[in-house]
Protein backbone atom coordinates (compact mmCIF):
# COMPACT_ATOMS: atom_id res chain seq x y z
CA UNK A 1 0.00 0.00 0.00
CA UNK A 2 2.71 2.56 0.60
CA UNK A 3 4.73 1.16 -3.07
CA UNK A 4 5.25 3.82 -5.88
CA UNK A 5 6.67 3.90 -9.56
CA UNK A 6 8.82 5.54 -10.94
CA UNK A 7 6.97 9.09 -10.69
CA UNK A 8 7.56 8.64 -7.21
CA UNK A 9 11.35 7.97 -7.54
CA UNK A 10 13.95 11.24 -6.94
CA UNK A 11 16.59 9.16 -7.51
CA UNK A 12 18.09 8.97 -11.29
CA UNK A 13 19.61 5.95 -10.38
CA UNK A 14 16.66 3.90 -9.70
CA UNK A 15 14.38 5.95 -12.65
CA UNK A 16 16.48 4.54 -15.08
CA UNK A 17 17.13 1.10 -13.83
CA UNK A 18 12.84 1.04 -13.50
CA UNK A 19 12.42 3.07 -16.88
CA UNK A 20 14.69 1.37 -18.77
CA UNK A 21 14.88 -2.26 -17.51
CA UNK A 22 12.17 -3.74 -14.77
CA UNK A 23 8.73 -1.37 -16.50
CA UNK A 24 10.18 -2.03 -19.87
CA UNK A 25 7.25 -4.13 -21.70
CA UNK A 26 9.32 -5.62 -24.23
CA UNK A 27 8.82 -9.53 -25.63
CA UNK A 28 11.68 -11.41 -26.92
CA UNK A 29 13.27 -15.30 -27.76
CA UNK A 30 15.08 -14.96 -23.80
CA UNK A 31 11.98 -14.71 -22.42
CA UNK A 32 10.44 -17.87 -24.30
CA UNK A 33 13.16 -19.76 -22.66
CA UNK A 34 11.92 -19.16 -19.52
CA UNK A 35 8.73 -20.27 -19.91
CA UNK A 36 9.99 -23.51 -21.78
CA UNK A 37 12.29 -24.41 -18.70
CA UNK A 38 9.31 -23.53 -16.20
CA UNK A 39 6.81 -25.59 -18.15
CA UNK A 40 9.28 -28.27 -18.88
CA UNK A 41 9.65 -28.17 -14.66
CA UNK A 42 5.86 -27.64 -13.86
CA UNK A 43 5.14 -30.88 -15.93
CA UNK A 44 8.03 -33.46 -14.44
CA UNK A 45 5.82 -35.58 -12.17
CA UNK A 46 9.31 -37.54 -10.79
CA UNK A 47 8.70 -38.14 -6.98
CA UNK A 48 11.88 -37.41 -5.35
CA UNK A 49 13.12 -37.25 -1.54
CA UNK A 50 13.75 -33.48 -0.31
CA UNK A 51 15.87 -32.38 2.93
CA UNK A 52 15.00 -29.39 3.88
CA UNK A 53 18.04 -27.44 5.36
CA UNK A 54 16.36 -23.87 5.43
CA UNK A 55 12.90 -22.81 7.27
CA UNK A 56 11.11 -25.70 6.44
CA UNK A 57 7.79 -25.45 3.22
CA UNK A 58 4.64 -23.91 4.59
CA UNK A 59 2.85 -26.31 1.82
CA UNK A 60 4.76 -29.88 1.70
CA UNK A 61 3.84 -31.95 4.55
CA UNK A 62 5.98 -34.83 3.18
CA UNK A 63 9.82 -35.33 2.05
CA UNK A 64 8.72 -37.04 -0.82
CA UNK A 65 7.35 -34.64 -3.64
CA UNK A 66 7.11 -33.97 -7.00
CA UNK A 67 8.83 -32.19 -9.13
CA UNK A 68 5.98 -29.97 -10.37
CA UNK A 69 4.91 -29.26 -7.17
CA UNK A 70 8.48 -28.32 -5.76
CA UNK A 71 8.35 -25.69 -9.29
CA UNK A 72 4.83 -24.59 -8.62
CA UNK A 73 5.45 -23.76 -4.61
CA UNK A 74 8.86 -23.27 -4.26
CA UNK A 75 10.25 -21.95 -8.09
CA UNK A 76 9.76 -17.90 -8.74
CA UNK A 77 7.44 -17.39 -10.90
CA UNK A 78 7.31 -16.15 -14.97
CA UNK A 79 6.99 -13.07 -14.45
CA UNK A 80 9.66 -12.69 -11.15
CA UNK A 81 11.70 -15.05 -14.04
CA UNK A 82 11.49 -12.76 -16.50
CA UNK A 83 12.23 -9.90 -14.55
CA UNK A 84 15.39 -10.97 -12.72
CA UNK A 85 16.70 -12.02 -16.43
CA UNK A 86 16.03 -8.41 -17.42
CA UNK A 87 18.01 -6.96 -13.77
CA UNK A 88 21.22 -9.28 -14.90
CA UNK A 89 21.18 -8.48 -18.73
CA UNK A 90 20.77 -4.82 -17.89
CA UNK A 91 23.87 -4.72 -14.99
CA UNK A 92 25.65 -6.80 -17.53
CA UNK A 93 27.02 -9.13 -14.35
CA UNK A 94 29.84 -11.35 -14.89
CA UNK A 95 30.03 -13.52 -11.95
CA UNK A 96 26.86 -14.55 -10.03
CA UNK A 97 26.32 -16.59 -6.69
CA UNK A 98 22.77 -18.28 -5.87
CA UNK A 99 22.05 -19.96 -2.79
CA UNK A 100 19.41 -22.27 -2.77
CA UNK A 101 18.59 -23.58 -6.71
CA UNK A 102 15.53 -25.65 -5.59
CA UNK A 103 14.75 -26.90 -9.47
CA UNK A 104 16.57 -24.15 -11.25
CA UNK A 105 13.82 -21.73 -12.16
CA UNK A 106 15.64 -19.03 -11.04
CA UNK A 107 18.97 -20.03 -12.18
CA UNK A 108 17.82 -20.46 -15.58
CA UNK A 109 16.41 -17.09 -15.15
CA UNK A 110 19.88 -15.83 -14.14
CA UNK A 111 21.63 -17.57 -16.86
CA UNK A 112 19.76 -17.38 -20.10
CA UNK A 113 21.51 -15.49 -22.88
CA UNK A 114 23.62 -13.98 -20.18
CA UNK A 115 26.84 -14.09 -20.02
CA UNK A 116 27.03 -14.30 -16.29
CA UNK A 117 28.62 -16.93 -14.62
CA UNK A 118 26.94 -18.63 -11.81
CA UNK A 119 27.76 -20.52 -9.20
CA UNK A 120 24.30 -21.94 -7.24
CA UNK A 121 24.41 -24.23 -4.27
CA UNK A 122 21.75 -26.42 -3.17
CA UNK A 123 21.82 -28.23 0.19
CA UNK A 124 19.36 -31.57 -1.07
CA UNK A 125 20.84 -33.72 -3.27
CA UNK A 126 18.05 -35.32 -5.24
CA UNK A 127 16.67 -31.56 -6.18
CA UNK A 128 20.15 -30.98 -6.99
CA UNK A 129 19.91 -33.72 -9.58
CA UNK A 130 16.68 -33.17 -11.32
CA UNK A 131 18.36 -29.14 -11.51
CA UNK A 132 21.61 -30.73 -13.36
CA UNK A 133 19.43 -32.67 -15.63
CA UNK A 134 17.44 -29.28 -16.85
CA UNK A 135 20.03 -27.23 -17.10
CA UNK A 136 21.86 -30.02 -19.59
CA UNK A 137 18.77 -30.11 -21.78
CA UNK A 138 18.50 -26.44 -22.12
CA UNK A 139 21.80 -26.09 -22.75
CA UNK A 140 22.82 -24.38 -19.87
CA UNK A 141 26.80 -24.38 -19.54
CA UNK A 142 27.39 -21.16 -17.55
CA UNK A 143 25.88 -22.49 -14.71
CA UNK A 144 28.15 -24.09 -11.88
CA UNK A 145 26.03 -26.44 -9.52
CA UNK A 146 27.39 -27.09 -5.86
CA UNK A 147 25.48 -29.77 -3.65
CA UNK A 148 26.35 -29.29 0.14
CA UNK A 149 25.71 -27.19 2.88
CA UNK A 150 25.77 -23.45 2.16
CA UNK A 151 28.58 -23.18 5.09
CA UNK A 152 30.27 -26.00 3.93
CA UNK A 153 30.54 -24.71 0.46
CA UNK A 154 30.79 -20.82 0.89
CA UNK A 155 34.45 -20.38 2.07
CA UNK A 156 35.35 -22.61 -0.77
CA UNK A 157 33.42 -20.31 -3.04
CA UNK A 158 34.61 -17.20 -1.74
CA UNK A 159 37.86 -17.70 -1.89
CA UNK A 160 38.26 -18.38 -5.67
CA UNK A 161 35.90 -15.23 -6.31
CA UNK A 162 37.60 -12.20 -5.67
CA UNK A 163 34.28 -10.26 -6.40
CA UNK A 164 30.73 -10.51 -6.92
CA UNK A 165 28.59 -8.43 -9.09
CA UNK A 166 25.67 -10.61 -7.82
CA UNK A 167 24.02 -12.51 -5.19
CA UNK A 168 20.76 -14.24 -4.89
CA UNK A 169 19.67 -15.70 -1.76
CA UNK A 170 17.19 -18.00 -1.44
CA UNK A 171 17.65 -20.58 0.35
CA UNK A 172 17.06 -20.05 3.75
CA UNK A 173 14.10 -18.17 5.01
CA UNK A 174 15.67 -17.02 8.90
CA UNK A 175 17.03 -14.25 10.08
CA UNK A 176 20.29 -15.30 11.55
CA UNK A 177 21.62 -17.76 9.00
CA UNK A 178 20.44 -15.08 5.98
CA UNK A 179 22.48 -12.06 8.01
CA UNK A 180 25.64 -14.77 8.48
CA UNK A 181 25.77 -15.44 5.02
CA UNK A 182 25.47 -12.17 4.27
CA UNK A 183 27.69 -10.92 6.95
CA UNK A 184 30.61 -13.62 4.85
CA UNK A 185 29.78 -12.12 1.14
CA UNK A 186 30.33 -8.49 2.10
CA UNK A 187 33.74 -8.32 1.42
CA UNK A 188 33.22 -9.42 -1.96
CA UNK A 189 30.72 -6.88 -3.02
CA UNK A 190 32.43 -4.30 -4.78
CA UNK A 191 30.72 -0.55 -5.92
CA UNK A 192 28.25 -1.79 -8.63
CA UNK A 193 27.05 -5.04 -6.77
CA UNK A 194 23.76 -6.26 -6.44
CA UNK A 195 22.32 -8.68 -4.02
CA UNK A 196 18.95 -9.95 -4.34
CA UNK A 197 16.86 -11.17 -1.13
CA UNK A 198 14.09 -13.41 -1.87
CA UNK A 199 11.18 -13.51 0.35
CA UNK A 200 11.85 -10.57 2.59
CA UNK A 201 7.83 -10.57 3.93
CA UNK A 202 7.94 -14.04 4.26
CA UNK A 203 7.99 -13.92 8.39
CA UNK A 204 8.34 -11.69 11.03
CA UNK A 205 12.10 -12.78 11.60
CA UNK A 206 12.65 -11.92 8.30
CA UNK A 207 11.06 -9.02 7.89
CA UNK A 208 13.40 -7.98 11.04
CA UNK A 209 16.68 -9.08 8.94
CA UNK A 210 15.34 -7.05 6.18
CA UNK A 211 15.51 -4.34 8.60
CA UNK A 212 18.87 -4.86 9.60
CA UNK A 213 20.51 -5.33 5.97
CA UNK A 214 19.05 -1.56 5.19
CA UNK A 215 20.51 -0.74 8.38
CA UNK A 216 24.13 -1.65 7.30
CA UNK A 217 26.66 1.17 7.04
CA UNK A 218 27.51 -0.85 2.95
CA UNK A 219 24.32 -0.43 1.83
CA UNK A 220 23.67 2.65 0.29
CA UNK A 221 20.04 1.91 -1.82
CA UNK A 222 17.64 -0.45 -1.41
CA UNK A 223 14.18 -1.36 -3.19
CA UNK A 224 11.76 -3.21 -1.36
CA UNK A 225 9.15 -4.92 -4.54
CA UNK A 226 7.61 -6.67 -1.28
CA UNK A 227 8.10 -9.98 -2.87
CA UNK A 228 12.51 -8.96 -3.11
CA UNK A 229 14.78 -6.91 -0.85
CA UNK A 230 17.33 -5.42 -4.08
CA UNK A 231 20.16 -3.79 -2.18
CA UNK A 232 22.90 -1.13 -3.93
CA UNK A 233 26.37 -0.49 -2.69
CA UNK A 234 27.34 2.74 -4.94
CA UNK A 235 29.20 4.84 -2.47
CA UNK A 236 28.12 7.72 -4.81
CA UNK A 237 24.61 7.20 -3.61
CA UNK A 238 22.84 8.92 -0.76
CA UNK A 239 21.62 6.56 1.34
CA UNK A 240 17.87 5.72 0.57
CA UNK A 241 15.57 2.70 0.34
CA UNK A 242 12.46 2.71 -1.52
CA UNK A 243 9.31 0.75 -1.56
CA UNK A 244 8.04 -0.04 -5.10
CA UNK A 245 5.53 -1.47 -7.39
CA UNK A 246 7.26 -4.24 -9.94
Amino acid sequence: MRSTNQHGVHSPFVFGLLTKCLYVKDENSVHEKIRSYIKAVLKDSQIIKVTDFGAGSRVFRSENRKVGAIAKNAGISERRAILLNKLVSYFQFNTGLELGTSVGIASAAIALDNSIQLTTLEGCTETAKIAQQYFNKFNLKNIHLKIGEFDDLLDDIINANDKLDLVYFDGNHQKKPTLKYLNKLFPFAHNNSVFIFDDIHWSAEMEEAWEEIKAHPKVRLSIDSFFWGIVFFRKEQEKEHFIIRL
